[in-house]
């Protein structure tokens, strides 16, 4: 029951997040441009790097350390102090790396030094903590109140293409408070340090080996805006940010049982119980790709429209890369299930750590010469190869530890009504006389009534069993 108001407070946090850039993007694209969330989306995507290396991979593995140790009170209150002070070195360090490159980077320099609120809101960033105790009400709560407090703030301080600046304050700002609001609650589960026992060098090992999937996986993150401002454009890295963000509010819904399910599972295989870790893998497989063929191919189907009613028509270009990157929602799907969801409760980083490392090696063997060929599009389409690649290698290595097939029983059926929604929504589109925004409007809905009856008629058993669950519990 637990997992469940878990999986309800993460997904209700995740539909608010969803609608925040829903009412802020469309104003903030057109107050800025194209220019501004260029200059924003690239001078970000640098100050990321040096988060990475601050947090090392602290943040995944302190979640999983914290899920292992929470019925010991003393193990648990350790290694909260352990992993907290070995961040505050880590990312003491990385501070002043960015300072010095900020100094010498001479274009942009007032936007990276406020991108630097993102890097020191990192080292008090607690939320793995609260994660691997599955108290994800906390962290929701918390976080819900400061982004409400941003959300008015954009609106009434951002008014021209000169308050760039403060935009990105307003948002690192609210990310260091969301932050530094979480640490009160800490002493109901943590205690006062004993240095005696403290051992900070038996974390080195295992959390760089959890920082090494996250380098790569930072590569297909964050270097193809890197490289687009580099070698295109700050507009180029605008238009790709753009469709990254849409698709990004479109995965936290779909991953969200990630989150939830990894300290669980974590701790289901601590006792030794892995039948409830593969039925709850395959449950949560087959829930992803209930949403995401809808959202993939809905999303495709809507593009143009949504571009337009979204970003404004000096973002056209958005359009096409939203229609490709939407294809990363089924596959980051697949792979946030079993990667996040299997192999890394199960302690197999290793294999975790060679599939991003795939993915990270094919983004870089297809970005400079499909972006120097099509641009945006180049980038985009290598995206799309380097998820594809990370899911095969996972799907491939788990095959020997279980029933993959089983897994996608009845995918089938979720494709085949999510193509036929598609198909139907971009028909619907060329015919109906409406405005851009009741076009938008309407398909949504649509959308969702033609997924809903096929899914009716094909009655796969996840449904079902969710019908059967329902009227048990009333």
């Amino acid at each position: 029951m637990k997992v469940v108001k878990n999986f309800l407070w993460n997904m209700g946090y995740q539909v608010f997040v969803l609608l925040l850039p829903i009412i802020t993007i469309p104003y903030v694209s057109r107050v800025l441009g194209p220019t501004g969330i260029g200059i924003n989306a690239y001078t970000n995507s640098i100050v990321q790097y040096f988060i990475l290396f601050g947090t090392l991979g602290l943040t995944v593995y302190g979640n999983r350390e914290v899920a292992y140790q929470r019925d010991n009170s003393k193990k648990l209150s350790n290694i909260f102090w352990e992993l907290t002070f070995f961040k505050l070195i880590t990312t003491g360090i990385a501070v002043a790396f960015y300072l010095r490159f900020v100094l010498v980077s001479g274009e942009y320099e007032i936007f990276y030094l406020i991108q630097g609120l993102f890097l020191l809101a990192s080292a008090i960033d607690v939320s793995w903590f609260f994660q691997g105790l599955e108290e994800f009400k906390i962290t929701v709560v918390r976080n819900t109140f400061v982004k409400v407090i941003s959300l008015i703030m954009i609106f009434t301080m951002i008014r021209s293409k000169n308050d760039l600046w403060l935009y990105i304050l307003i948002l690192g700002a609210s990310q260091l408070i969301g932050n530094i609001t979480l640490l009160p609650y800490l002493s109901r589960y943590v205690h006062q340090p004993i240095w005696g026992e403290m051992n900070f060098l038996r974390h080195v090992k295992p959390t760089i080996a959890m920082f090494v999937p996250q380098i790569a996986s930072q590569v297909y993150l964050q270097l193809n805006k890197t490289m687009l401002g580099a070698f295109i454009g700050v507009e180029a890295s605008g238009f790709y940010d753009n469709s990254d963000k849409i698709i990004k509010i479109l995965l936290a819904i779909v991953t969200a049982t990630g989150t939830v399910l990894l300290p669980h599972m974590a701790h289901s295989f601590a006792r030794g119980d892995r039948k409830a870790v593969f039925t709850s893998l395959s449950k949560s497989m087959h829930f992803i790709l209930l949403l995401a063929f809808p959202m993939a191919s809905g999303l495709a189907a809507v593009s143009p429209v949504f571009t337009r009613v979204f970003f404004g028509r000096k973002f056209e270009a958005v359009s096409v890369l939203l229609a490709i990157e939407s294809l990363v929602i089924i596959l980051v799907g697949i792979s946030n299930a079993i990667g996040i969801q299997y192999l890394l409760p199960t302690n197999q980083v290793r294999p975790f750590t060679v599939s991003v490392g795939v993915g990270a090696a094919v983004n870089i063997v297809l970005n400079v010469p499909l972006i120097l060929i099509w641009g945006t599009v180049g980038a985009m389409i290598a995206t799309v190869v380097s998820e594809l690649s990370v899911s095969l290698f996972q799907l491939s290595f788990v095959r020997k530890q279980m029933q993959v097939g089983s897994l996608f029983t009845e995918s089938w059926k979720y494709l085949i009504a999510a193509i036929l929604m598609g198909i139907y929504i971009r028909f619907y589109l060329t015919i109906i006389p409406f405005g851009d925004l009741l076009k938008l409007i309407s398909s949504i809905l649509l959308g969702l009534v033609i997924y809903s009856l096929i899914l009716i008629l094909l009655r796969p058993r996840l449904l079902i069993d969710m019908v059967l669950s329902m009227r048990k519990q009333s």
